[in-house]
């Protein structure tokens, strides 16, 4: 039998008279709040960062770039997946037109192998950290800010190999 709309919002507020949601997701938010401003401070010289997007307890996340990116209408988001709680980088493209010319590059390199076909909101999406520990918000701060620079200098360089502009 299908589930109608009132058994899913009885499960929603049972949950929510529960009251851990709630401290789970506003703690999760304020950390990616203050994550965004400590990567903008530490790496300041390399990119710029945008605000934090909330999404609808699916997505919580920040637009990062650089000139060499926005040259070419591309940019990065940081991406906290709540439902698979883990941290990931998007590659991004200003309308479809680029991540689709993007995505013919890339459907083709290791960030888009298992995939037939273009991710819904990005060029390519990969894992950055599979299983934060958030019991010690220091150190997963300093683990995501040495990842996503390895992670963006890698991507980068293969745009550079694209040729495509």
């Amino acid at each position: 039998m299908m589930k109608k709309l009132n058994d899913y919002v009885d499960l929603y507020k049972k949950q929510l008279e529960k009251g851990d949601i709630q401290k789970a997701y506003t703690a999760l938010v304020k950390y990616v709040t203050k994550l965004g401003s400590v990567l903008s401070k530490n790496l300041s010289d390399s990119y710029t960062f945008g605000s934090l997007f909330q999404g609808y307890m699916d997505y919580t996340y920040f637009y990062y770039s650089n000139d060499f990116l926005k040259k070419r209408k591309l940019r990065f988001g940081l991406v906290l997946n709540h439902q698979k709680m883990r941290f990931e980088i998007w590659l991004l493209g200003q309308n479809l037109k680029i991540q689709d010319e993007y995505w013919l590059h890339f459907k083709n390199t290791k960030w888009n192998e298992n995939r037939t076909i273009r991710p819904q909101y990005s060029i390519l999406e990969t894992v950055l950290i599979e299983s934060p520990n958030f019991n010690d918000l220091e150190a997963l701060t300093e683990q995501i800010e040495k990842a996503l620079i390895a992670v963006s200098n890698e991507i980068i360089g293969e745009i550079q190999k694209s040729k495509l502009e």
